[in-house]
């Protein structure tokens, strides 16, 4: 198997192809339970086929709903498993939550090195479990609830209300849906605590008329004993009733336990779970979807046999069943159709690498849904070997350099452009206002394994500099729809390179932008701070989460980690508080903060004015969220603190709208849950209605 790959990787990598004298054949393509199948059931299919080259085969899925002719991905090209000359593909397991009818799938096999490839389709019905009365049945995530209604007129909506029996709290609500006849009705209710009865019942709307339907009783399943759930404490709990859900993605960091992503209410109870079953490791949920469902990077093998790190891609449902995914081999494959320089698999790089050689390894950090036409931004690492003493290393060897590369990809999940920091698209102009001597503000760097870090894959001992430079380190994409302003002109991209103390943009407009750096905002950039609230360190650094809010028309909020303002000499020693710390607790604690900016013009720097920079209590090293509430409040999260040396907790926090003054400066904490570190979090009116950002 794994000298097939290398083979397969070397034509890749060379551009030879074989002539296309092979021949694929898809062998079996089969479901279980076979047709036909009510919504929401659990169909696993097996897909085996052959290969008269060597191989190896990948595996795509496709679908036609029952109201649609085109196919849809589900799940994009993958390797399978070779055994006795049959290949056969990862497990395919596909729940239909949609409308009942006659749905065609699709597996497409191919050989890419030869371009030998096959499909075969299968017609499998769905049938309706609420035709003349609605149905509540248990999905496979116990706080999710599957409810069912009959159809309802053209142009009205429906949507689901439910409330504990017991009448504690306020009622939840799914959103809207518009009702599409003669098909029922189907609906994911999360939000939900666990062993707790519930009354739910549809509601649809016609005009202003609200209508009740039949209510049932649902009692939701205890939390899962093989999962190993996070704890949270409230300090003080939360009574925010607009925004009364907490939505946390959990991360491993340094043997941190493996817990899964959760959401709760604003006194630390858990109302939702996702877990993955069928990854190596574990997921990191980058942002909730409107309407439901997650966006989550997760590690399993993808293409390479030496990785596992955020090879997937995958969009979930709130039930936590794929929607759609794609893999990091299948985005290089696009990439090399597009002709990205640096697109390849890390694998087909020769050992030691040449200077100039570059790959890209894995998704990681961020991956947004919020540019027109449900076209989706993502980030990659890719790595390039530079001559020596590039950023001043002193190893006498050639140096790996690690980047980022934005790729944007259509609604079917297909790369439509990419930006490569290394490359930047049409040529750019990426290195006159970051050039790569440009080196990271604190000099990070990354070994193979090293926590915090992207896969890294050139490193070779005594031909390449031991350690690899972490240069950028990016964490955050933002689309900036029509540059913030109500007119019709395209949109850009912002993206917050902590490694750089920098966020930036990037002329995307709506991909037929030049690629270029068009400003960099942060310390020696192209703004001025307008210091009105004499702040002795006014500048973010080493942030996350940098966002505009209300779709670009609000302010801008930012998690200021503080590491470089932190780390300054006579203010701190290693990077940490209460260790040799000679600074005051706002010098060194981490900061939310809120600003409004004017660009730069006409030769002119922009200016950035400050809102609110809140004192968050605590310095966290890495990771963090900020965001503007609609009821003007803001919330934070803070989400790796150093209680000790051997202890560690993330905070959540809310504060109100109204700071101290100066507003530099301690906060009005209205909510504190603590808990585990966390990557990010979200405070929401519900599962359904994501922030705006």
């Amino acid at each position: 198997m794994k000298a097939n790959i290398v083979l397969y990787f070397l034509l890749v990598s060379a551009c030879i192809c074989a002539p296309a004298f092979g021949t694929v054949k898809v062998t079996g393509f089969t479901p279980s339970p076979a047709s036909p199948q009510p919504i929401g059931k659990t169909i696993n299919w097996t897909v085996t086929a052959t290969d008269s080259n060597s191989g190896p085969l990948a595996f795509r899925f496709d679908v036609v709903t029952p109201n649609s002719t085109q196919y849809s991905l589900i799940k994009d090209f993958n390797l399978g498993t070779l055994s006795a000359g049959t290949w056969t593909a990862r497990p395919f397991v596909w729940v239909p939550t949609g409308i009942e009818g006659t749905y065609k799938l699709r597996v497409v096999v191919k050989d890419f090195g030869t371009g030998e490839s096959s499909a075969a389709t299968v017609s499998f019905s769905v049938t309706a479990v609420a035709a003349s009365k609605p149905v509540v049945e248990h999905t496979a995530n116990a706080l999710v609830a599957l409810f069912s209604a009959p159809a309802c007129a053209s142009g009205s909506l429906m949507r689901v209300v439910f409330q504990q029996q017991s009448g504690n709290g306020v009622a939840g609500a799914t959103n809207w849906v518009g009702c599409h006849p003669p098909a029922t009705m189907t609906f994911e209710v999360a939000g939900m605590y666990p062993g707790t009865a519930y009354n739910m019942f549809a509601q649809t709307k016609t005009g202003s008329k609200i209508t009740n339907g039949e209510t049932l009783s649902f009692t939701t399943s205890a939390l899962p004993t093989n999962i190993t759930f996070p704890t949270f404490t409230p300090q003080p709990a939360g009574t925010d009733t607009a925004n009364p859900v907490l939505l946390h993605t959990m991360i491993q960091i340094n043997g941190s336990a493996n817990y899964p992503d959760v959401a709760t209410d604003l006194s630390g109870n858990i109302i939702w779970y996702y877990s993955p079953n069928d990854v190596t490791q574990t997921d990191v949920l980058t942002r909730p979807l409107p309407g439901g469902g997650m966006l989550t990077l997760q590690n399993d093998y993808a293409w390479s046999p030496t990785v596992t790190q955020e090879q997937l891609l995958r969009q979930i449902d709130l039930a936590g069943n794929i929607v759609r995914e794609t893999n990091m081999g299948a985005i290089q494959q696009q990439l090399l159709a597009l002709g990205a320089a640096d697109g390849g698999s890390c694998d087909n790089i020769p050992v030691p690498a040449p200077v100039g050689a570059g790959c890209v390894g894995a998704f990681h950090h961020d991956a947004v849904q919020t540019l027109p036409n449900g076209y989706l931004a993502a980030l990659l690492d890719v790595e390039r070997i530079f001559p020596a003493g590039t950023q001043g290393d002193t190893s006498g060897l050639p140096v790996d350099i690690v980047g980022d590369m934005i790729i944007v990809m259509n609604s079917n999940w297909q790369v439509v452009w990419y930006w490569d920091v290394f490359n930047p698209a049409g040529g750019g102009n990426g290195y006159s206002l970051l050039p790569v001597s440009r080196t990271a503000v604190l000099g990070e760097t990354c070994g193979v394994s090293s926590a915090g870090c992207p896969p890294v894959f050139l490193l070779d001992a005594g031909h390449i500099a031991p350690l690899a430079h972490d240069w950028l380190h990016a964490n955050t994409i933002y689309y900036w729809p029509n540059n913030g302003s109500p007119t019709t002109q395209p949109g850009d991209l912002i993206w917050s390179a902590r490694h750089q103390d920098w966020v930036m943009k990037i002329d995307y407009k709506d991909g037929a932008g030049t690629g270029n750096i068009l400003w960099c905002m942060g310390p020696a950039g192209n703004f001025i701070f307008n210091n009105i609230y004499n702040d002795p360190w006014p500048w973010f650094s080493h942030q996350h989460d940098m966002g505009i809010e209300n779709s670009g028309l609000g302010v801008s909020t930012i998690f200021d980690n503080g590491n470089t303002r932190v780390s300054t000499p006579g203010k701190s020693t290693g990077g940490v508080p209460g260790l040799g710390s000679k600074c005051t607790p706002y010098d060194c604690n981490s900061r939310g903060m809120a600003f409004t900016f004017v660009e730069p013009s006409g030769g002119s720097p922009g200016t950035v004015t400050p809102v609110v920079s809140f004192d968050l209590g605590a310095f966290s090293t890495a990771m963090g969220s900020a965001q503007s509430l609609a009821n003007g409040n803001y919330f934070f999260e803070n989400p790796q603190v150093f209680l000790s040396l051997n202890s560690t907790a993330g905070f959540s926090l809310e504060i109100g709208p109204t700071p101290q003054a100066p507003q530099v400066g301690a906060a009005t904490i209205l909510m504190d849950v603590s808990g585990p570190i966390h990557y990010r979090g979200w405070q929401m009116p519900n599962l359904y209605a994501p922030p705006t950002t």
